[in-house]
């Protein structure tokens, strides 16, 4: 079985960040080079204000194709409504279960306002397979 419960010793620490501000240009290429499947958007404290992922990209692209303009800032095309966060002290299983329910890969860490972290289901499958192999 897992060693804790809490997230926090799961959790990807530094997980890969672009600011509201930027444009969708450069966090499409953070996300091709990184090799993800999205980011955690934060405003220039630090503090988590939105997701964004392949597909709000892909929006991005088919947007600027169809109007024949630039691809836009990535604070028009990230997801902000209702975000769900996790604190690091929660409990693991509890957290990739409701993560399941709502059909979620990441979700982000936030602590005193401040993204601290990231699970995704990769860290997940990591950690139930290590101490799966240890029994």
């Amino acid at each position: 079985m897992l060693r804790s419960v809490e997230l926090k010793d799961y959790m990807l620490v530094h997980p890969v960040t672009v600011n509201e501000n930027a444009d969708m240009g450069e966090a499409i290429r953070v996300i091709i080079d990184n090799k993800i499947s999205g980011l955690c958007v934060v405003d220039d404290e630090g503090r988590l204000v939105g997701i964004l992922s392949e597909l709000d990209c892909l929006r991005a692209i088919l947007s600027a194709t169809y109007n024949e303009g630039g691809i836009g800032m990535v604070r028009e095309y990230m997801a902000f409504d209702n975000l769900v966060v996790a604190n690091p002290h929660e409990d693991i299983t509890d957290v990739a279960q409701d993560m399941l329910r709502k059909s979620k890969r990441r979700r982000p860490v936030v602590e005193d306002g401040k993204l601290v972290g990231q699970i995704t289901c990769r860290q997940l499958l990591t950690a139930v397979m290590r101490f799966s192999s240890q029994g």
